[in-house]
């Protein structure tokens, strides 16, 4: 392993700058769900590379972690304890800003002023909705920023400049033995990505706030040769939410379970039975223990 490089790579920015799309883009998977509502991603969710640059094997370990915000509820409070740990261990920070961004990312900068022996790239993203003028315009402001750092401008989307960051990170890598088996794709099991696709749904489906008041449990999770048996559990903080979920007859959770079946049988690879269970856990975004309950790493 003298010639073998490993390292953590963490992709952190404001909400909806299109971290979950790069980090699809990087891994060459649809690990993270992506949708046009900020704050879709709650979870630290690592991706897992392996190959080889230019001789020199690697181990690429990506993580996608929540949109910096100030925290609301103790919900949020988890979700910023993700972004704290991923940077925690990073060998190399993937800073995301996008075109369109009101320079107002200084709780992103704060939080990276506090590990300067990390290399950033900072990456301008969604470049192929603008103009080179704009793109200019925004390279030079980061220049006096952060006049240290690599800028590269990208679009996720469209996989342009992409091979530009792999490089640059890869050259960045320490050598290092690789963290995980060469085999693992992800840290997260099977139901974690079935709870995520039914969320991912969910996003997509209602407006207001019904996405963010809904979290799902995967209650049962069985396998055998040619078919997955899910049931889920979808939380929801009052009883006019679940009705709202529900629909008029049933119709929008069907909806909801229709797409989530659909996607989880390209995400699996076999039939997905799918059955769908509504719970009211009044204000579960403010409770310590039932987060905990949930999977969310708390303080």
């Amino acid at each position: 392993m003298e010639n073998h490089k490993a390292g953590f790579v963490s992709i952190v920015g404001k909400p909806n700058v299109g971290k979950s799309t790069l980090m699809n883009v990087l891994v060459g998977e649809r690990l993270s769900i992506i949708t046009s509502k900020a704050q879709t991603t709650r979870h630290r969710i690592m991706g897992i590379l392996n190959g080889t640059h230019n001789g020199t094997e690697f181990q690429l370990v990506y993580s996608d972690t929540p949109g910096i915000i100030l925290p609301k509820y103790e919900l949020h409070k988890s979700m910023m304890n993700f972004v704290h740990s991923s940077l925690e261990d990073a060998d190399v920070i993937l800073f995301v800003t996008d075109i369109f961004e009101k320079y107002d990312e200084d709780d992103v900068i704060n939080k990276l002023a506090r590990i300067d022996h990390v290399p950033v790239l900072l990456l301008i993203n969604k470049i192929d909705l603008a103009t080179q003028e704009q793109i200019d315009e925004k390279i030079a402001h980061w220049r006096e920023r952060f006049p240290t750092q690599a800028i590269i401008p990208i679009s996720a989307l469209k996989n342009e400049n992409i091979g530009n960051i792999f490089d640059q990170i890869v050259e960045k890598l320490p050598v290092h033995p690789p963290y995980f088996d060469k085999e693992e794709l992800t840290d997260k099991p099977e139901r974690f990505f079935a709870s995520e696709i039914i969320r991912e749904k969910i996003f997509l489906n209602y407006k207001k706030e019904i996405p963010y008041s809904c979290e799902v449990v995967i209650a049962s999770f069985k396998e055998s040769e040619d078919i997955i048996r899910v049931a889920a559990e979808i939380y929801v903080e009052r009883v006019t939410q679940r009705a709202i979920l529900i629909g008029h007859k049933g119709e929008s959770i069907k909806k909801v379970g229709t797409q989530a079946r659909e996607e989880m049988e390209k995400f699996f690879g076999k039939k997905i039975f799918l059955e769908q269970f509504i719970k009211v856990e009044p204000d579960w975004r403010t409770k310590v223990q039932k987060l905990k309950s949930f999977g969310y790493q708390q303080d």
